[in-house]
């Protein structure tokens, strides 16, 4: 039987059309860019690309930008542990997501009201020196009711190891952009 996973999201930093036309249909998009300031211009030629091509669009950590631009969500990384971040009424088909890298994250994530959390790194990465594996990963997810998304080293090589975990969908950056993305 095949996985098929609901949740597909690529991580970008800034607008490049012809690598976003590349992406499957049912890719969504964090635009994360912590090297330097959001351009507003660039922030809404991403929202029209993704309305006109039915995709989801998530800022990282900037809540005001994310209601003032009425993007799908907002994402907030494993840094952000602020359990009153979202302050604001949130319309209701606005989400929340976010991401961990261990149990006491995990619970700061769900105390922030993330919908779906991300659970890194999965495989090794280049970044960083320790890294899950599958069963570390199935558990440190074991018992929790979220929807968690798989993040970091996945490739074509190990792709298939996602049927092993209990998750409801994968995230990337490097991944999506080549031409062996799903």
């Amino acid at each position: 039987m095949q996985k098929k996973f609901s949740q597909l999201y690529c991580f970008i930093s800034e607008f490049n059309y012809l690598d976003l036309s590349n992406l499957d249909k049912n890719i969504h998009i964090i635009y994360r860019n912590y090297k330097k300031n959001i351009d507003i211009s660039t922030l809404i030629s991403l929202k029209k690309y993704c309305k006109k091509n039915n995709k989801k669009l998530f800022i990282s950590n900037n809540i005001k930008l994310a209601l003032k631009y009425k993007l799908d969500g907002i994402y907030i990384p494993a840094f952000n542990k602020q359990l009153n971040y979202i302050k604001q009424h949130i319309p209701n088909k606005f989400e929340i997501i976010g991401s961990a890298h261990n149990y006491k994250e995990i619970l700061i994530k769900q105390k922030q009201g993330c919908k779906h959390i991300f659970i890194s790194p999965l495989f090794k990465v280049k970044k960083r020196i320790n890294f899950l594996n599958i069963i570390k990963f199935n558990l440190l997810i074991l018992g929790k009711k979220n929807n968690f998304i798989a993040l970091g080293g996945i490739n074509s090589k190990n792709l298939n190891k996602l049927r092993l975990l209990n998750i409801s969908g994968f995230a990337g950056i490097s991944f999506f952009q080549k031409k062996t993305a799903p």
